[in-house]
């Protein structure tokens, strides 16, 4: 039997504003108005001459941070320190490009001697289609879109006008050596100007890294340093370890792909591994197209289809490889970003910036949902478009049974229930679900049939994790004796020394039944499971058999303890009653209240309340339940309510007659 469960109970979460009727209540975020979006939207489109190169000399400041202390820490100076890092990158940068564009010139040259292997392959293609195939209709459609070009270029204006022959003109220019040099250095002016200017306020930014953190905490946060540092630090460790894990993941990437395509005999083999190197920084697109252009090179360099399949062949076990053991070894922690994000964040700042855009895209977007999860005027960044669940377990399980999807909400349960036990699910998940669904009938906002729904989708919910509660009832216990094992699990789980223990319900009956309603059947409902993974004989009842009526008709002969669940706190009263028909009904039993709660943890009011209402004890949570309704204290007896007797006044004495006084 398992008969001992840990009490996994864990801290409440941070930003909860206020409990009501036992469930905790999420604050409000306030959203910015469409004015201040389209205002920031409109200056970042509009100023991206600026705020482009600063934002690439931000991402490459975090990049080289780490490098610049490393060698600050082995006594190189601050400045020295700060150039050899600078000039290292960008020498790379400027090697990377060099090489680049050089093959890519290459390239350009062996264009046409592939010509005859592409025509030989799509008539390949159209004669082993069938009659009327889809190559062969692209092409008519296209020659006849091509004739009826030509034939409106060549129209007369007019019928009854000869046609005239063009009369050929020769354009010569005569330019000056000086208007040579202008056009040849003219396109290079730009981004050679742009490149230097990144470069010194990379270099500044480094050299003022400490004074521009200072200066940022005191623009936004000096009323807050803890919170603005730790801001600071995270998009720092974010971006850098993204930035520098990626550039590790791409080079593992680039080198077998560069050394695959030159075994299997693509031209410029050297270029495609660069562009896969470069391209794998575009999340979810850059490795496709990179992978694009060398399968088409190998469509046109070999007469068959064999290199075709070979190269695709290389490119996806590469992919899978990646993807699967590279990043996950390398990478300690995520972009912290979810994956739609990532594809909005790169449609959007391809619209706003441009390429360069497309690049920057994910390290800018982690510098902003860093922002949202330190700044509270920002949270709805980090609600958009980070990938931490947003809504708290207990309310997504609330928004599955409010919806009646008890199968989604299972599912939900079951991942719970790969790393925790059932009774810490039920109390710490369930129970607040259904807290949640009373503190809105309170409120008026549920009706009849939605409280219905709801508590038949939780006694769904229940029935589907019988298959668990079987299974974790029939776990050996015998590694739980050994105190190795027994550290080592609770080590594992988190939990302390002092946790508290369920007892074994070997030979004991319970009734568990709900209070005033189906929501507190649901709880009952999930009670009783508990207490039959600890062994007991349990049996349920509804609210609707707790009517005076319907209680001398339960059969308690064989029962133990009953106990009655409330999720509504205001339910002392009716809780006093139950108790005293209960007892009354038969003597010998023990009866405890439990009104559900998240925070009800209190013994002193807990034992001062069953006194108050005569029962054998009250609980707060699933474990105080458990505890109580598995104990072998002996029933409290029923308090008899001393009966006043009106005290009559004497009776006046009768007078004579006054005849017979006479």
């Amino acid at each position: 039997m398992a008969a001992n469960r840990r009490n996994g109970m864990h801290p409440a979460e941070p930003g909860l504003v206020g409990i009501v009727s036992g469930a905790r209540v999420l604050p409000r975020m306030s959203l910015p108005t469409v004015a201040t979006v389209v205002g920031a939207v409109a200056a970042l489109y509009f100023g991206r001459e600026i705020f482009l190169p600063i934002a690439i000399a931000l991402l490459l400041t975090f990049a080289l941070a780490p490098m610049v202390s490393a060698l600050k820490r082995i006594g190189i100076p601050r400045l020295p320190a700060v150039i050899a890092s600078v000039m290292g990158a960008f020498t790379v940068l400027a090697l990377f490009s060099f090489v680049v564009a050089t093959q890519v010139g290459e390239l350009a040259q062996n264009i046409p001697l592939y010509q005859s292997n592409i025509v030989t392959k799509i008539r390949s293609l159209k004669e082993t289609g069938i009659s009327g195939g889809i190559v062969a209709r692209l092409s008519g459609v296209i020659e006849r879109v091509g004739q009826e070009l030509d034939r409106q270029e060549t129209s007369q204006p007019a019928a009854d006008q000869p046609r005239r022959e063009p009369v050929p003109v020769e354009i010569i220019a005569r330019e000056r050596p000086l208007q040579v040099l202008q056009n040849l250095i003219g396109p290079l002016i730009s981004p050679l100007a742009s490149a230097g200017l990144i470069i010194v306020v990379v270099i500044f930014m480094l050299l003022e890294r400490e004074d521009l953190r200072d200066r940022f905490i005191r623009l936004v946060g000096y009323g807050d340093l803890h919170r603005t540092t730790e801001a600071l630090q995270d998009a720092g460790k974010r971006v850098g370890r993204y930035l520098l894990m990626q550039l590790v993941v791409n080079i593992l990437y680039a080198i077998p792909i560069t050394a695959g395509l030159w075994v299997l005999g693509i031209p410029n083999a050297l270029l495609w591994g660069l562009l896969a190197l470069a391209l794998r920084f575009v999340p979810y697109i850059g490795p496709i197209i990179g992978a694009l252009l060398p399968l088409f090179l190998a469509l046109a360099v070999a007469p068959g289809w064999s290199l075709v399949l070979w190269t695709a062949g290389l490119f996806v076990v590469m992919e899978m490889i990646t993807g699967n053991v590279v990043e996950p070894w390398l990478y300690g922690s995520r972009t912290g970003l979810s994956p739609l994000a990532i594809i909005v964040a790169a449609i959007f700042w391809t619209w706003l910036w441009g390429p360069l855009g497309l690049v920057l895209s994910t390290p800018l977007t982690v510098c902003l949902v860093v922002l949202g999860r330190h700044v509270p005027q920002f949270e709805f960044l980090d609600v958009l478009f980070g990938n931490e669940p947003v809504l708290e377990l207990h309310a997504r399980l609330y928004q599955r049974l409010l919806a009646g999807d008890p199968e989604e909400a299972t599912d939900h349960a079951e991942e719970f229930l790969e790393e925790k036990y059932l009774f810490e699910f039920y109390d710490k998940v369930a129970v607040p679900a259904l807290l949640l669904g009373e503190q809105d009938r309170v409120r008026g906002v549920m009706g009849d049939e939605q409280r219905r729904r709801v508590a038949a989708s939780a006694q769904t919910l229940v029935a589907n994790l019988e298959d668990s509660a079987r299974e974790e009832a029939e776990e050996d216990e015998p590694a739980a004796a050994e105190p190795a094992t027994a550290d080592e699990d609770k080590q594992a789980q988190g939990e302390s020394e002092d946790d508290t223990e369920l007892p074994d319900g070997t030979d004991i009956s319970v009734l568990c039944a709900g209070g005033r309603g189906e929501l507190d059947d649901a709880a009952a409902a999930m009670l009783a499971q508990v207490l039959e993974v600890q062994g007991a004989a349990v049996s349920k009842a509804s609210f609707a058999d707790m009517d005076p009526a319907s209680i001398r008709r339960l059969e308690l002969d064989a029962v133990d303890t009953v106990v009655v669940g409330f999720l509504n706190r205001d339910s002392v009263k009716h809780a006093r009653f139950l108790v005293r028909r209960l007892k009354r009904a038969k003597s010998a039993l023990r009866v405890g209240i439990v009104f559900w709660s998240e925070d009800g943890d209190d013994k002193k009011t807990a034992v001062e309340l069953a006194n108050d209402i005569n029962a054998d004890f009250v609980a707060y949570g699933m474990v105080e339940a458990v505890l109580g309704a598995l104990s072998s204290d002996p029933p409290v007896a029923l308090k008899v309510a001393a009966k006043r007797r009106m005290r009559r006044r004497p009776r006046p004495a009768k007078k004579a007659p006054l005849a017979a006084a006479k």
